[in-house]
């Protein structure tokens, strides 16, 4: 039994690996920066509007990346309940990863500068966007150990804490990705 939990955790190491690897080699593809173009490294960059956004180990987007956690947790648990968690862990990280590719294409960046808040976007950095995947693997984590009002009341708390401080969350960066931001937050964000 132990040696074939030590094969799966195994496997499972080589494949997240692997999916990371691809992660950084799509992004240098892109042109996207290893780290900040000012060298500088920062635990936390904490002004939206500054161009360590996005560049920097976190920001006020890590909590998104925690609630994408809770949130691929919550659906790989319903639609596979069967499937062991590292399995789950493993499809969650492609997810992740397949977004954090699409998310700095040309093509998404453009769209993203459109909006109040992300008007000098450039992309993320390698770093900030690895960076996202693994806040991404301590939600799921949590999402896995905490109890579901736990998981909830978490995830509720970090979209009306980053809504209030940068009037931005992840429920908005969806509707304004998707074009259906209703016309009074758009004034609301830009009003910053």
């Amino acid at each position: 039994m132990i040696d074939r939990m030590s094969y799966s955790v195994r496997n499972t190491i080589l494949g997240a690996s692997t999916l990371v690897g691809v992660q950084i080699i799509a992004l240098s593809a892109f042109g996207q920066p290893a780290v900040s173009k000012t060298h500088a490294l920062m635990l936390w960059a904490g002004d939206v509007f500054s161009a360590e956004n996005s560049q920097q180990l976190t920001d006020w987007y890590t909590f998104s990346h925690i609630i994408h956690g809770f949130l691929f947790y919550l659906a790989l648990w319903f639609f596979f309940p069967r499937t062991p968690f590292l399995t789950r862990l493993f499809l969650a990280m492609g997810i992740e990863i397949a977004w954090e590719i699409t998310e700095n294409t040309p093509m998404v960046i453009q769209h993203y500068r459109e909006q109040a808040l992300a008007q000098g976007y450039v992309g993320d950095s390698i770093l900030n966007s690895v960076s996202d995947v693994c806040a991404m693997i301590f939600g799921f984590i949590l999402a896995w150990r905490l109890p579901v009002w736990a998981t909830i009341s978490l995830g509720v708390f970090f979209e009306a804490w980053t809504g209030f401080w940068i009037h931005d969350n992840l429920t908005l960066n969806i509707l304004g990705l998707l074009n259906m931001t209703p016309g009074f937050i758009k004034e609301w964000q830009a009003g910053i």
